[in-house]
């Protein structure tokens, strides 16, 4: 399986558009949808519609400097629709992540990157383990949900499968740039979704934590 994995993954192209955007956080087998309105960035779709691979690698922007980071998540273009006044409304199906290594402009002015997929294989292959104990996180999303005012439909999330469970929360959820990036760059559904638990674990303790203070 794992050579399978290297070959599909050596198939993927060295170079292709990068979208960068911040707290946007496409993870393997999960699904982003996108308002695409800028100049550059409808070039971008156009460009990346008339490829075979239709893909298109989103990475996030760092904070403080604006340098990208070096990982990011490539997604192939599930579905596009033209709007009426010039914008595309399209959604990006998570492909594998990649290792960012230079990007220039393009003469559509996005960015052109140079990228390698060897070292994320694995998130080529559908049999990744799961999410461990479902019941446990669903007890965290409750309490962080209700904590901070979400409303969920309870019974369409427990019927969800693990990815789209993960990549919900980490769409959904107020983490900020560099959690989101630890998030992509977990290895495998399992330790995303431990680490997804722990953030909200941690974000109710600081609550509960100032709540007393104000008492």
């Amino acid at each position: 399986m794992m050579n399978m994995d290297y070959d599909a993954a050596a198939a993927l192209p060295a170079q292709m558009p990068i979208f960068p955007l911040p707290n946007a956080l496409l993870l393997p087998g999960g699904q982003l949808p996108l308002n695409i309105f800028e100049p550059r960035y409808l070039a971008m779709v156009e460009d990346a519609l008339g490829s075979s691979g239709r893909l298109i690698g989103m990475v996030q922007p760092m904070e403080e400097s604006g340098e990208l980071f070096g990982i990011g998540c490539a997604g192939r273009i599930s579905y596009f629709q033209e709007t009426g006044d010039g914008r595309y409304m399209i959604a990006l199906n998570g492909v594998c992540r990649f290792r960012l290594h230079d990007h220039r402009l393009s003469a559509g002015g996005y960015r052109l990157a140079d990228v390698s997929w060897h070292e994320f294989a694995a998130d080529l292959d559908d049999s990744d383990a799961g999410i461990g104990d479902r019941g446990h996180m669903f007890d965290v999303m409750r309490r962080y949900f209700d904590q901070r005012g979400f409303e969920a439909d309870w019974d369409q999330i427990e019927r969800s499968d693990d990815n789209a469970i993960l990549n919900t929360l980490a769409m959904v959820c107020p983490f900020d740039v560099a959690e989101k990036q630890a998030l992509l760059e977990a290895e495998g559904i399992s330790r995303r979704a431990d680490l997804l638990v722990a953030m909200m674990e941690m974000a109710l303790h600081e609550d509960d934590g100032q709540n007393d203070a104000r008492h």
